[in-house]
C-alpha cells in the first residue's frame, strides 16, 4: 500500500484527490490547518509537518491561498520532504502562470520553480480554472443590478473531479516532470458563461462588457490562460451547474 500526503486535503480539489486515492486503495494523510492529526499551517511548518511527511511515498501539494504565503509554504514543505527523503512531489498549477502577469499566477509560477529546483522527484500539472471558481466569481458579480464583465475575455473551465482523477494517477506513478496541460472541453466567452449561470440561477441581469487596462488583462484577452490543444475535460459548465442544482435540491 502506498502512503500519500495531500496538502490542502479538505479543500475543493484536495478533498476529491483524497477520495480518489482512498478508493484506489492508498493510505492517505490529509494535511490542512484544522485536520487532525496533521493540523499544520504550512507557512509556519513545525514538528507536525515533519510527522506528516515521514514515511510518505508521495506528496500531492494542493494547498494554496490567493491571500499570499504560497512560496513560504512550499519552502517549508520542500524542506520537510527533503529531510524525510520523500521520493515524489506532485504540484497542481494553472495554465498561463508563466505568461499572465497577474499576482496569484506569478506566485504559482514561483512555486513551480521551487518544486523544479527542490532536488526531489517532481511532477507538475497545469490546468485551466475549475467550474467551481467560475461559478463563484459569476455569483458574486450577479449580486449587482447589472452584471459587469471584462470585455473580450474567454475561459476554459474544467471539472475539479476530473483534475483530481489525473492528480491521483500521477501521484501513484513515478515523477514525470512537467506533464501536458489539462483544459476543459470548451473555450467559452465569459459572456456565454455568465448567461448560462444566470439561466441556471433563474436570474435576469443586463450583461455589460467593460474594457479594462493593464498587462494582465491584455494577457487574458490574448488567451494565455487557455489550452485549446489540450481540451481533455469532459464535463461542461452547464453539466456542472445542473449537477450543483440537483445536489442542492
Amino acid at each position: 500500500m502506498t502512503t500519500i500526503l495531500v496538502t490542502g486535503g479538505t479543500g475543493t480539489l484536495g478533498r476529491l484527490v483524497t477520495e480518489r486515492l482512498r478508493a484506489d486503495g492508498h493510505e492517505v494523510r490529509v494535511l490542512s490547518r484544522h485536520a487532525q492529526p496533521y493540523a499544520v499551517d504550512l507557512r509556519e511548518g513545525g514538528s507536525e509537518l515533519d510527522s506528516a511527511v515521514t514515511g510518505a511515498d508521495a506528496i500531492v501539494h494542493c494547498a494554496s491561498s490567493p491571500r499570499g504565503g504560497d512560496e513560504r509554504a512550499a519552502e517549508r514543505l520542500i524542506a520537510a520532504a527533503r529531510r524525510a527523503e520523500v521520493p515524489h512531489l506532485v504540484y497542481i498549477s494553472i495554465v498561463g502562470v508563466d505568461a499572465v502577469p497577474f499576482g496569484y499566477y506569478r506566485t504559482k509560477w514561483a512555486v513551480e520553480k521551487l518544486v523544479e529546483e527542490s532536488g526531489l522527484g517532481w511532477t507538475i500539472l497545469r490546468t485551466t480554472q475549475f467550474h467551481d471558481l467560475v461559478a463563484q466569481v459569476l455569483g458574486g458579480l450577479a449580486r449587482l443590478p447589472v452584471l459587469f464583465l471584462p470585455a473580450g475575455v474567454s475561459d476554459q473551465p474544467i471539472e475539479a473531479a476530473e483534475v483530481a482523477d489525473r492528480l491521483a494517477g500521477l501521484a501513484a506513478g513515478a515523477p514525470a516532470g512537467r506533464v501536458e496541460d489539462m483544459g476543459g472541453p470548451e473555450v467559452r466567452t465569459f459572456r456565454s458563461l455568465a448567461e448560462a449561470h444566470l439561466r441556471a440561477a433563474g436570474k435576469r441581469r443586463p450583461v455589460l462588457e467593460v474594457p479594462l487596462a493593464g498587462k494582465a488583462y491584455r494577457a487574458f484577452r490574448t488567451g494565455h490562460h487557455l489550452t485549446p490543444d489540450h481540451s481533455v475535460g469532459r464535463g461542461t459548465f452547464e453539466d456542472f451547474l445542473k449537477s450543483r442544482s440537483e445536489n442542492h435540491a
